[in-house]
């Protein structure tokens, strides 16, 4: 029986030149003090995540307020300046509380150039419209990117919770590759492998960078049926359900990069024996199945 096993190598993030590792961290939690987000970061890097992903909107729900996420990341970067170049890192713009979306041109413009200011790095190597904004044509929004990367502001270009056909329109004025997007993805939310999202990406060469990979946490913990099968699954391998999963999405033929949101380092360090685990076919369709609740036809 055929065996799908990882790989913990570096790869293209798209059509791109920039490599990255299969597990990104994201930072949509990111809140506190400097000396626990740069522990957060060295366990990272030790578990060979290259590839850091965080918006300006991160940090809106706690007290620091909008952009908080972004300007602690870079606190923990001012301290040691050897870390940038170990780094791939990505940002979003485009929500904005009470708007709720604006990607227009003189609005990303500006959020770019906060963004990079409240990391103090001077570019950014993968920038993200964070979701649509219906009031802006994508001709607007692909010249605004272009104007971004032409200025060495930004290196590639990624878009996140886009449809098909969002996407389609983007990329049909932009004259560079899109090289990400990112939907929320993992055995409980499904929809990309049924609304065309991981097809468009395998047939155009598009990284896909899924968000809430755990579910919220239902597949780490709780009695969800899935969240059973993964932990029975990942005890095989000597990992728990929270790992399993992660190895889950890896095992698609997208090459998926799971977003670890973890702000325990000992959580972020154990996400790299997820490498450890192996799926059959009928394994990994059996959790498939059992996050849908459903039997497939």
């Amino acid at each position: 029986m055929t065996t799908i096993r990882l790989s913990n190598d570096l790869r293209p993030l798209g059509k791109s030149e920039i490599l990255v590792s299969p597990i990104a961290w994201g930072m949509w939690r990111l809140a506190g003090e400097t000396a626990p987000v740069r522990a957060m970061i060295d366990a990272a890097l030790g578990a060979g995540i290259n590839f850091f992903d965080t918006a300006d909107i991160y940090g809106c729900d706690v007290p620091a307020g909008f952009g908080s996420a972004e300007a602690l990341f870079g606190r923990a970067l001012a301290e040691d300046r050897s870390l940038r170049a170990k780094m791939v890192i990505a940002t979003k713009a485009g929500i904005r509380p009470g708007i709720p979306y604006n990607s227009s041109a003189e609005y990303l413009a500006d959020a770019l150039d906060a963004s990079l200011t409240r990391m103090a790095i001077e570019q950014v190597d993968l920038y993200q419209i964070h979701r649509r904004d219906f009031m802006t044509h994508p001709q607007e929004v692909a010249a605004a990117l272009t104007r971004m990367i032409d200025a060495g502001k930004v290196r590639s270009i990624g878009v996140s919770n886009y449809s098909v056909h969002e996407f389609a329109a983007l990329q049909a004025f932009f004259g560079l590759p899109i090289v990400s997007t990112q939907p929320e993805f993992s055995p409980i939310q499904t929809a990309p492998l049924f609304d065309g999202t991981l097809d468009q990406a395998m047939a155009h060469d598009v990284a896909v960078m899924a968000w809430s990979p755990l579910g919220g946490g239902r597949l780490a913990q709780g009695d969800h049926p899935a969240a059973t099968l993964l932990a029975e699954h990942g005890a095989r391998y000597g990992v728990d359900a929270a790992t399993a999963t992660l190895a889950w999405i890896m095992a698609h033929p997208a090459r998926i990069i799971p977003i670890v949101g973890s702000q325990t380092p000992a959580r972020i360090a154990a996400s790299a024996d997820a490498y450890r685990v192996e799926w059959t076919r009928s394994e990994w369709y059996a959790v498939l199945q059992a996050g849908m609740g459903v039997s497939l036809p």
